[in-house]
């Protein structure tokens, strides 16, 4: 089986870290890219600071992340910076993509014909959303005003996403799949989930110590629940890859394996309906 495609994810601003806002787009980016196949290797939540954005995503490239995504930073004000800090992790200059300033004042121009805002067109904070990394192209926001962009840097592309949760969705599903499709190339993910009458996880813990290295293409984790909430915890397997009938026969294997133990230790166990 291939390597699956290594993601990064950078989920930008202030209004994060100081708590106003509930990060949900780290969390959903997550779940589409594994039912994709890719894996998420590193979430990183960031300041609206040029500087150590540029610094994070020179550090990203630098262990040969194959996609990295960007949410957040891409709106009209001053304090949205994502765009010059990708620019500037590249080494290459800003500049006006015509083709970002149509889609600025197409969305801006029928935001005004819906009555929605007063003026429509471009001012100079609206044009500030056209201003690209150099060598970037931009991709249609299909429910707000600022384009995605996405940038080739070498074996590795960044993209870079607004930070509102609708956009950002919205975007994903319509001008990024040409990207997504040619990038993971049909992956895919199962997961198995069993259910374990035992809620002490040290008991388990020689099982899944040994069963885990056994089957490496196959993540294994029990979650617990608090000793005295239930008498019960799962234990989830996840893999990736590109071929359905591989990737769930390593979950088979793993399961086999995890079945036997759990016998062995005169644990009953079930399958949980509708996760695999």
């Amino acid at each position: 089986m291939t390597e699956p495609v290594s993601v990064e994810i950078f989920t930008i601003g202030n209004e994060i870290l100081t708590g106003e806002i509930q990060d949900t787009n780290t969390c959903w980016l997550c779940r589409e890219l594994n039912h994709l196949g890719g894996r998420v290797a590193r979430c990183t939540v960031l300041r609206d600071d040029q500087r150590i954005i540029a610094l994070e995503l020179r550090a990203a490239l630098g262990r040969g992340t194959r996609v990295i995504l960007t949410s957040g930073g891409l709106g009209p004000t001053a304090d949205d910076l994502t765009l010059a800090a990708v620019a500037e992790g590249a080494g290459v200059p800003l500049r006006l993509h015509e083709g970002a300033l149509g889609m600025v004042r197409q969305s801006y121009d029928d935001l005004h014909d819906r009555g929605i805002l007063e003026v429509g067109g471009l001012n100079p904070a609206r044009e500030k959303m056209a201003h690209l990394p150099a060598g970037a192209s931009p991709l249609t926001n299909p429910v707000g005003t600022a384009p995605a962009v996405l940038l080739q840097l070498g074996a590795a592309t960044v993209i870079s996403l607004p930070g509102v949760p609708p956009e950002l969705h919205g975007i994903f599903h319509s001008s990024l799949q040409p990207f997504l499709r040619q990038t993971f190339q049909g992956g895919l993910s199962a997961l198995h989930t069993l259910t374990v009458c035992c809620n002490d996880e040290s008991l388990l813990e020689p099982l899944l110590s040994r069963v885990v290295p056994a089957h490496p293409g196959v993540y294994i984790k029990s979650l617990a629940t608090r000793p005295g909430e239930m008498a019960e915890l799962d234990i989830f397997l996840t893999a990736t890859g590109s071929d359905r009938a591989a990737v769930q026969s390593l979950i088979d294997a793993a399961l086999k394996d995890l079945r036997e133990g759990l016998g062995a230790l005169d644990i009953s166990h079930r399958d949980k309906p509708g996760l695999g």
